[in-house]
């Protein structure tokens, strides 16, 4: 009896109502890139993230120079750099606190897990770090540290999630900040190559849960 009043209260606890799912759109098209530099509606750069994060400006008068300077080396030009990825890293942060307090992450582990379980052997509530993962590869590896130290996620999936997010690390950030000199010279429309992409990130996850399952497999004797 005790052990069946616990699951009901457990179940209860992680039924996500209607605002939840309010939270997850919201939180999902936020991280997404989906209003990133919108050709006409530069207004919707207000609600992504990498447009929040911002950039630093420069010091002196040369466009490439900021305030982690030039001809940096050793541990020093090191720390300049991770310093440059606080404010980043704080925002996504800040911003999976609030979707969290909200039920984002109860929606996203309904919603997502049917799909990432059977394919990946992860749970949904991984889903809100993976689209992260899509704009910064540093905000998306925080989340997934956050819910490994909050014991949402076993060492497994933690390596299963590196996997994804390691491939095509920051995808729609870096394909169309830096791949776009080659729109060009594209023979197809620009969104097949970000779809293979974004589709071989599962590939290469789901590879990498096979070889935990079968190299390592005594690696992780409590993992299912």
């Amino acid at each position: 009896m005790l052990i069946h009043e616990s699951e009901t209260s457990l179940e209860r606890k992680w039924s996500p109502g209607l605002g939840a799912y309010l939270a997850l759109i919201v939180a999902i098209l936020f991280f997404s890139g989906l209003f990133f530099k919108r050709e006409g509606m530069a207004w919707l750069g207000a609600f992504d993230f990498t447009t929040l994060g911002g950039q630093f400006g420069s010091i002196t008068d040369a466009a490439n120079s900021t305030f982690v300077g030039k001809g940096g080396l050793g541990a020093k030009a090191g720390f300049l750099f991770a310093l440059s990825l606080v404010p980043t890293v704080m925002l996504a942060l800040g911003l999976l606190e609030i979707f969290t307090h909200y039920g984002a992450i109860r929606a996203a582990h309904r919603l997502l897990t049917p799909l990432l379980r059977p394919i990946l052997g992860i749970p949904g509530r991984t889903g809100l770090a993976l689209i992260t993962d899509l704009q910064s590869t540093d905000a998306g590896a925080a989340l997934t540290k956050e819910l490994y130290d909050d014991k949402q996620i076993t060492k497994k999936e933690v390596v299963i999630m590196a996997a994804w997010q390691y491939s095509g690390a920051g995808l729609i950030n870096n394909y169309f900040a830096i791949g776009s000199a080659l729109f060009i010279s594209l023979s197809l429309p620009v969104l097949v190559p970000l779809l293979v992409m974004f589709v071989l990130k599962f590939v290469g996850a789901a590879f990498v849960r096979l070889v935990l399952n079968t190299l390592y497999q005594r690696d992780f004797p409590h993992a299912k």
